[in-house]
């Protein structure tokens, strides 16, 4: 017996028990079954969960829940990004150590998620702030130590330490794409350039074949396939030097080699180089250029609509091909470790070199027209290929004759060749932060004098992290935290057994999320980061749900750890990922995206202690399309809410006795004809919609049949309380993935003996979702007996085969004979006997 009101606190506590009792998401219960692998991108366990996290994690409920109706073995897990700047700098603040805080967040999050009913396995659980995890970052390390991946570096980085309006900067190194404005997009403190020693994974030796692979991924959204071939950032061009008296030539790079005699300067990167081309008397003026430009990080100087800034230092540089002396200018947009630190500049033909000359008013020389003879704008640079004009021999030629010939002649004197260079740069790894896995490196003066650092042996895995005094060893100044804890640092060298020193920096936290996929099938696996027999079966991912703001970080470092995995007999596919879907976000009332620093954040907690898990599932899946922004709506919940309530009402007027059976009635009447088609029609609308991803569609289908359903007023012709009845059971169906406490509780009322979790998903007959189809009235001698529906394209022989085959209307001209038939199209048939 269904309760008189909808009750979602009650229900949903009820079912989150059973499926908890009775394992309802475990993986392992269909071992014979074929796999899906659904993730959702973990979360950083920061605080309590807002409505504007769930709707991440609710888009993978949907499809686990679905997936499993249809048979699949599901994997859907879940664990915690637990390392990182925020608890640290949480901690410096508060005075907590990040352990306890991150901890208390993980329960403050898990039991949110829990009161949501997200159809997490929980048995596969990772926190990668845990020496059970971060063990094996440290196994990774060593094994690409051997491999050549990892090595120890001087590198300019974006370096977070200044205070700019009382920030409280992260002291330590951020990635480009952490800099905003100039500032870390965390603590908002000015980013400045460091020169520091720093471990580094080689990515780049990756870069090709990380490249071509984008073009097997057709089920990847071609922003993010954009985002990562720019970020890769192939080049196919050449090298040339241009000679310099007393000093080594500059290199540059370029793709335009046939515009080489329009370059009129050469531009260097603001560093000792261009200190040590300076002449005596432009050098002073030289080194307070370099060391402005220092001042400002790598991202501020290049970001687009950056001014400009260039200095001449007096010195000159010989065209390899005209003999011609060209000066040489030193500018904050060139960077040291970008190219080859140099450019030349061809202001005729680049946008980029055309404002630094007419901003320094240096000369601009034409050498490519337009191959069609078109006229070349005015007061701007010409930027296409065409036929080289005032370039010697190779005036007259295309562009892309000129510029094979003109490689060839430049590697025949041994001042260029052909090369390829890439965007994308080694990933510096190291963090001189506490809160993160520790290197396994020692450093012995002994054994290591040059520092370049000496492996921990695996079986001393893992280095835990030392317990510390947080108010101590945490105070966001002076050297890295780790470096305050001597009985930690001091240790023994693991090749002489004398004094050494532990590595005090941390890694990368990106290190974390670039393997746990792989991890969650086999959490507490310890002869090794996973276990191959259980990777074969369950990789690659096939769905992949995150933020598209992690596109050329975090996707491409899994994209970079897979293809090693692989390498290391880990795993036996290359790409991690099958489909990936990134979501839009959820912004506030205001407009604004929903944050707690902007006090817009609505708590998933509050929700769904207001309305229930369920009509909160309902308002954020039903809002739009997945992969568009949507704004908050107190509204639109109560909306969802109030559609819950119809169900229940039309569910509850309906309910059939407890264990009376199911009925078919043998001559339904037309409108539970109808209702049947609609129902059958809407299996196969909210299929369709949750297949290519539109769960906004699917329910808006699921609302209209309920609508239909609830039509049907004074339900006393044959077949249509047991029709409706079994719409029901269908709504109930259907409504799993998006409300599952609802349905199950619906689908037990209607006689469901084990969770909608266990049944197969509803399936529709073909022959009655076809559109064109018309009622007919059937009559016997003018008298109603039937109703019939046929195709609206039917013949009157056709309509009259579907109706003599009525089982009312064989009763009613049983002993009778048919002397003629009125036959009125889309209408009615009446038998005249």
């Amino acid at each position: 017996m269904m309760q008189e009101k909808y009750a979602p606190a009650e229900i949903e506590a009820k079912w989150q028990t059973i499926w908890a009792e009775q394992e309802t998401f475990r993986l392992g219960k269909r071992p014979e079954a074929p796999k899906w692998y659904v993730l959702e991108m973990l979360p950083y366990p920061s605080g309590a969960l807002h409505m504007g996290h769930v709707r991440n994690y609710m888009l993978g409920d949907v499809i686990a829940r679905y997936q499993k109706m249809h048979g699949f073995e599901v994997v859907h897990p879940m664990g915690w990004d637990a390392f990182g700047l925020p608890a640290e700098n949480a901690a410096i603040k508060d005075g907590v150590h990040p352990a306890k805080r991150t901890q208390e967040n993980i329960g403050t999050i898990k039991a949110a998620m829990l009161a949501l009913g997200y159809s997490y396995d929980w048995e596969l659980e990772v926190n990668t702030s845990e020496p059970a995890y971060y063990r094996w970052n440290q196994w990774f390390f060593l094994k690409m130590r051997e491999m050549g991946l990892v090595y120890r570096r001087f590198s300019r980085v974006n370096w977070c330490g200044e205070s700019v309006d009382g920030s409280h900067p992260c002291f330590t190194v951020i990635a480009n794409e952490q800099v905003a404005d100039g500032c870390c997009e965390r603590c908002d403190s000015r980013v400045v350039d460091r020169e520091m020693p720093e471990w580094a994974f080689r990515i780049t030796k990756y870069s090709q074949v990380l490249l071509d692979a984008l073009d097997d991924l057709p089920d990847w959204p071609e922003r993010i396939i954009a985002a990562q071939r720019n970020w890769i950032g192939r080049s196919d061009g050449a090298e040339i030097d241009f000679a310099v008296a007393g000093d080594e030539p500059i290199r540059v790079f370029t793709t335009r080699l046939d515009t080489i005699y329009g370059c009129t300067f050469v531009v260097v990167a603001p560093d000792s180089r261009a200190i040590r081309l300076a002449t005596d008397a432009q050098r002073p003026a030289v080194r307070a250029f370099v060391a402005a430009a220092e001042a400002q990080s790598k991202a501020e100087r290049t970001a687009e609509g950056a001014v400009k800034e260039g200095l001449f230092t007096g010195a000159y540089a010989v065209h390899p091909l005209s003999g011609a002396r060209i000066p040489v200018w030193v500018a904050n947009f060139v960077l040291s470790d970008y190219g080859t630190g140099a450019v030349m500049g061809v202001p005729a033909h680049d946008s980029r070199d055309f404002a630094f000359a007419a901003k320094f008013d240096l000369p601009i020389r034409r050498v490519v027209a337009p191959g069609d003879g078109s006229t070349e704008p005015e007061g701007a640079p010409y930027t296409e290929e065409g036929i080289l004009m005032d370039s010697q021999e190779y005036s007259g030629k295309t562009s892309a004759l000129a510029r094979s010939e003109i490689a060839a002649t430049l590697s025949a004197r041994g001042q260029g060749k052909l090369a390829v260079t890439w965007r994308q740069k080694d990933w510096g790894f190291s963090r001189q932060r506490y809160w993160g896995t520790p290197i396994p490196i020692v450093y012995c003066d002994h054994c290591d004098p040059s520092r370049e650092g000496i492996s921990v042996p695996y079986e001393d895995l893992p280095i835990k992290l030392p317990e510390i005094e947080t108010e101590k060893v945490l105070t966001g100044k002076g050297e890295p935290p780790l470096a305050k804890v001597p009985s930690w640092v001091d240790v023994k060298c693991p090749r002489c057994g004398g004094a050494a020193k532990r590595e005090v920096e941390t890694m990368d936290t990106f290190v974390d999320s670039s393997w746990y996929f792989a991890r969650y099938l086999c959490p507490t696996h310890d002869k090794a980061p996973v276990d191959l027999a259980v990777t074969k079966r369950f990789l690659p991912v096939d769905l992949y749900i995150g933020g598209p703001e992690h596109g050329v970080m975090h996707l491409l470092y899994f994209r970079f750890w897979t293809r090693v995995m692989h390498e290391l007999g880990l795993v036996n596919v290359d790409e991690p990922v099958r489909k990936l879907v990134t979501q839009g976000i959820v912004n506030g009332a205001d407009g604004r995206k929903m944050s707690k620093r902007w006090g817009n954040a609505v708590p998933s907690t509050d929700l769904v202690n207001r309305v229930g898990a369920d009509a909160a599932r309902i308002y954020v899946l039903f809002a739009g399309p997945p992969e568009r922004d949507f704004s908050w709506s107190d509204e639109q919940v109560e909306g969802a809410l109030r559609f819950l309530r119809r169900v229940w009402n039309l569910a509850r007027a309906f309910a059939p006795a407890e264990g009376a059976p199911v009925v078919d009635v043998d001559s339904p009447s037309a409108r539970a004809q109808e209702l049947r088609r609609t129902s059958h029609k809407t299996i196969k609308r909210v299929t369709e919609a949750i297949d290519r991803f539109s769960f906004n569609t699917a329910i808006s289908a699921i609302m209209e049949m309920v609508n239909a359903v609830i039509a049907i007023k004074d339900p006393h012709q044959p077949g249509e309380v047991e029709q409706i009845q079994s719409s029901v059971r269908i709504v109930s169906q259907l409504l799993l993935p998006f409300a599952p406490h609802f349905a199950n509780e619906i689908a037990q009322a209607y006689g469901a003996t084990v969770p909608l979790e266990e049944q197969a998903w509803p399936t529709f007959d073909p022959s009655l979702v076809v559109d064109d189809v018309v009622p007919y009235a059937v009559q016997v001698m003018g008298k109603l007996r039937a109703e019939v529906l046929a195709p609206r394209t039917a013949t009157e022989a056709e309509v009259r085969a579907i109706a003599e085959g009525d089982q009312k209307i064989q009763s009613a001209l049983r002993g009778k004979v048919v002397k003629r038939l009125v036959f009125v199209p889309h209408r009615l048939v009446n038998f005249v006997v």
